[in-house]
C-alpha cells in the first residue's frame, strides 16, 4: 500500500471506531457491559473501537439495531472497508459497485461466488504470524462485502464463465467444498445471474492466463479488469476493452449453455458426494 492508501485505511477504521466508542459511552456502558449485552467478546469490541479491526457487516447490523442508529454503522463500515483493498483494486471496486452489467471469466470460483470458508482458504496462503492471519480475516470480510452487490436493488445483470478446472479442484475439507458447490448452484439460479461452464473439451482458449471482468455503467461506458498471478490491470482505453470483450465472447461461444452448465455443476457435486 502507498502512504495515502494506508492513511485512508486508518482514517476509515478510525472513524468507525470513534462512532462505536461514542455510542457506547452515550449509552453509559463499559466495554464489559456491552460485551454482556451483545455477546461479542470484550477484547474484540475494544479492537473495533480502536480502529484495529474491521468486523463482518453482520456485526455492524447487530450494533446498529442495538444502538438504534438506523444503519449508520453499516454505512461507516462500507467506507472503512475500502481501506482493506490495495490501491490497484480501488478504482475497479468503485466501478464494480455501480456497474449495471458485469461479465466475468474465472479459472476458479470467482470471489463474488465464494463461501466464507473457501474465501478464507484461498486468501490464507502461507500466513505465519498473528498479524498476517488478522490481515487475512480483513480480506475475507472485504470479499464477502463485495458480494452484497448481487443482492442490491436494482441488481446488476451478471454473466459468469467458469473454467471446468475450478470445479474439479476442491478447496478446503469435503464439507467446505460441498457447501461451495451448493452455493454456486443457488446463486446461478438467481434471475439476474447467468452461469456458464467452459469445459475441458473446449480446448485451449484466449483467457487461460487469468481472470477477466468487464463492467458497463448506466451511461454505456465500459472498462475491463484483468488479473493473474497476484497482479491486476484496469483497462479503460476503448480499443483494449473491445479486445477483452472479443476474447470473452469467444470463450462464451465455446461454453456450455446456462441450463447445461447448472446441470454440469450438479453432476460435479453428485460425483464429489459419491467419492
Amino acid at each position: 500500500m502507498t502512504e495515502v492508501a494506508e492513511a485512508e485505511a486508518e482514517s476509515g477504521r478510525a472513524a468507525l471506531g470513534s462512532a462505536l466508542r461514542y455510542l457506547r459511552q452515550k449509552a453509559g456502558l463499559s466495554l464489559g457491559q456491552l460485551a454482556e449485552k451483545t455477546r461479542y467478546d470484550k477484547s474484540y469490541l475494544s479492537r473495533l473501537e480502536a480502529g484495529k479491526r474491521l468486523s463482518k457487516p453482520a456485526v455492524m447490523e447487530d450494533l446498529d439495531r442495538f444502538y438504534d442508529t438506523g444503519g449508520l454503522l453499516v454505512e461507516l463500515w462500507k467506507v472503512a472497508r475500502w481501506g482493506v483493498f490495495k490501491d490497484k483494486y480501488k478504482e475497479f471496486m468503485r466501478l464494480e459497485l455501480t456497474a449495471c452489467i458485469i461479465h466475468l471469466f474465472s479459472p476458479g470460483i470467482p470471489g463474488l461466488l465464494q463461501t466464507e470458508d473457501v474465501a478464507r482458504a484461498l486468501l490464507s496462503g502461507a500466513q505465519e504470524t498473528a498479524s498476517e492471519a488478522e490481515s487475512v480475516e480483513e480480506q475475507v470480510i472485504a470479499r464477502l462485502g463485495r458480494q452484497q452487490l448481487i443482492h442490491r436493488s436494482p441488481a446488476p445483470t451478471i454473466r459468469i464463465i467458469m473454467d471446468e478446472s475450478g470445479l474439479r479442484r476442491p478447496v478446503g475439507d469435503p464439507k467446505v467444498w460441498e457447501a461451495q458447490l451448493e452455493h454456486l448452484i443457488e446463486i446461478a439460479e438467481l434471475p439476474m445471474v447467468t452461469l456458464q461452464v467452459l469445459p475441458f473439451s473446449a480446448g485451449a482458449h484466449h483467457l487461460m492466463d487469468g481472470a477477466l471482468t468487464l463492467l458497463w455503467q448506466e451511461d454505456g461506458s465500459a472498462v475491463a479488469y484483468t488479473e493473474g498471478n497476484r497482479c491486476g490491470e484496469l483497462l479503460e482505453d476503448s480499443a483494449d476493452v473491445t479486445r477483452a470483450r472479443l476474447s470473452y465472447d469467444r470463450a462464451r461461444d465455446r461454453s456450455l449453455p446456462p441450463p447445461e452448465s447448472i446441470a454440469f455443476v450438479r453432476g460435479v457435486l453428485k460425483e464429489f458426494r459419491g467419492s
